[in-house]
């Protein structure tokens, strides 16, 4: 680390120019680096101080520098830790409903999970309506971290009505998803997303690795088989590792 952030204050003196701003420079150095290879997914950056004190700079241009090399993708912050080049974003089609472990496998990473909860509990009424039950009859819930290359990339929770699934409590959900359960016992024929952009509560932002000012991106999926629904997940992603995708072609946009 004492070699890295000594050339990078040998390139950032080379550079020096009143017409290109000081933050400026240290986001094109640090783009460099990662562009390079010389910095790699994962790796750890020089701390703000190390910044400060080998550059020269005041701690507020090297926090904007990081802050906007984070919001663009390429670096992540987890506070109290330190700032890690970026694991690139992982992405899913908007209009369709796939398995979220085969996605990270055909991006030729690395995919994990880990159960937080899995049991059953009475229906609130909003699930009850969501996924055909009556109130405070007992569905099953799970609560699952899905992770790429090590990384965080979404905290599912998800509930399932009793009637379709009644082996869903003994599934090991670190070998195969929900979605994989689901898709041999009932079948899907209909899906819906609801997509928006919220702030992670204390809690996500802790297992998702991010600062609790970040934007995530929340889908709300419902499922039908037969006709009848059978989960509904809150589904949220870490908005700097993670994309939607959809493409339609003309005449016939997605529904």
């Amino acid at each position: 680390m004492t070699t890295q952030i000594t050339d990078l204050a040998r390139l950032f003196q080379e550079r020096a120019s009143g017409a290109v701003p000081a933050y400026r420079r240290v986001k094109d150095l640090v783009s460099e680096q990662i562009a390079g290879g010389r910095w790699r997914e994962g790796d750890a950056l020089p701390s703000e101080s190390q910044f400060v004190a080998s550059l020269g700079l005041s701690r507020m241009t090297v926090n904007r520098a990081l802050r906007e090399l984070a919001a663009e993708g390429l670096i992540r912050r987890v506070m109290g830790v330190g700032s890690f080049v970026a694991v690139a974003k992982g992405s899913s089609c908007l209009v369709e409903v796939h398995n979220i472990a085969e996605e990270v496998r055909r991006r030729g990473h690395r995919y994990e999970a880990r159960v937080l909860a899995l049991g059953e509990e009475p229906a609130g009424a909003r699930t009850a309506a969501e996924i055909g039950v009556v109130e405070g009859r007992p569905v099953f819930r799970s609560r699952i971290v899905h992770s790429e290359n090590g990384a965080v990339i979404q905290i599912e929770d998800r509930y399932v009505n009793p009637a379709f699934a009644p082996g869903y409590l003994a599934q090991d959900f670190t070998v195969r998803t929900p979605f994989t359960f689901l898709s041999e016992v009932a079948p899907l024929d209909r899906g819906e997303h609801v997509v928006e952009a919220v702030l992670p509560s204390p809690e996500e932002s802790a297992l998702l690795g991010v600062d609790g000012a970040e934007p995530c991106l929340l889908i709300h999926r419902r499922t039908w088989s037969r006709g009848a629904p059978v989960s509904v997940a809150r589904l949220l992603h870490p908005g700097s590792r993670y994309r939607l995708e959809g493409a339609f072609e003309a005449g016939n946009p997605p529904g």
